[in-house]
């Protein structure tokens, strides 16, 4: 049995979880509500204060959707309680972001400003001039815009200029030396 998949998921206080036909589950709570269709081959039942989610069969792929259709339920869970954040750090001189509305403004070394609109149901909060912080109560759509705006500038390995997460850490190259 697959490890994570077998283990039953806890319903918080204030959460509701429905499980509709074809596997919608819809995950309502203090920060809002999600929806997703899951994998219709695995079964989904609600007993009590759990979510359980079990498999019809040991086909290596039947294992491998067991484990992701809990995992995809718990993040949702975690979502409408807690919500999701990611940290981006601005490194480089001259570069910067602002926030204006619900437009991001990148100044990241090109002749033009990056502008970049946030998406439905994300939020995104300039700290000081250069970290960004996004956050939403869907996993997946949080770290999508997340790397959408850090593929704008991606972290250089000689100087660290760009934009990175602030839990990642960069390799870094010695430069060229000059001759003798």
């Amino acid at each position: 049995m697959s490890r994570i998949g077998r283990m039953p998921i806890a319903i918080p206080a204030g959460v509701t979880v429905d499980i509709a036909e074809n596997n919608q589950v819809t995950v309502k709570g203090p920060k809002g509500t999600l929806e997703r269709v899951l994998p219709a081959e695995m079964t989904i039942t609600k007993e009590g204060d759990e979510v359980k989610v079990t498999r019809p069969n040991d086909l290596k792929k039947m294992k491998s959707l067991h484990g992701l259709t809990r995992t995809l339920i718990n993040n949702m869970i975690i979502g409408v309680t807690e919500g999701y954040e990611k940290k981006l750090e601005v490194n480089g001189v001259g570069y910067r972001a602002a926030k204006q509305g619900k437009k991001l403004t990148l100044s990241l070394g090109y002749s033009h400003p990056v502008e970049m609109e946030d998406p439905e149901g994300i939020e995104v909060t300039v700290d000081g001039q250069n970290l960004i912080i996004v956050k939403g109560i869907d996993k997946e759509k949080v770290g999508q815009y997340a790397a959408e705006i850090r593929e704008k500038r991606a972290p250089e390995p000689y100087k660290g200029k760009g934009i990175k997460y602030v839990d990642e850490v960069i390799r870094r190259k010695v430069g060229k030396t000059g001759k003798k």
